[in-house]
């Protein structure tokens, strides 16, 4: 009894933590320039977050877009996300040019003879990854 007892409450635990945070996601996706500089990855902790363009001297390396899978993913993870992916290209900082809802898909509901067609809306973020020319 004591076993079932601890599966059991493992299995309550493991529930708990995936219903807490399984469902709260943020997918990327990285667009690098055609032409542009290519760099070794940085660290992703040092990537700043900005939201105009810095006066600094720097290279444009490309975009990076990020899709929370919800409305109550926290900024914190979204800022996490697009300085992962800004760090894969080598990037010092990502500038989000984009944060807007918009339709992200769609789905078919109804009978063959009667369809309808529904969009799916969402958070679509980009920011554009650049690396300073000097420090």
């Amino acid at each position: 009894m004591n076993t079932v007892l601890r599966y059991v409450t493992l299995f309550a635990a493991a529930a708990t933590l995936w219903l807490t945070t399984g469902c709260n996601t943020v997918s990327t996706s990285v667009r690098q320039d055609i032409g542009g500089p290519t760099y070794p990855p940085s660290d992703p902790a040092l990537v700043q977050i900005l939201r105009v363009a810095p006066t600094r001297a720097h290279v444009r390396l490309g975009e990076v877009q990020a899709q929370p899978s919800s409305d109550s993913v926290p900024v914190t993870e979204i800022e996490a996300a697009l300085r992962k992916a800004a760090a894969k290209m080598g990037a010092d900082a990502a500038v989000v040019v984009y944060d807007k809802t918009q339709t992200t898909g769609a789905y078919v509901t109804g009978p063959w003879w009667g369809r309808s067609v529904q969009t799916v809306q969402g958070r679509v973020i980009i920011a554009v990854a650049i690396k300073y020319t000097w420090h």
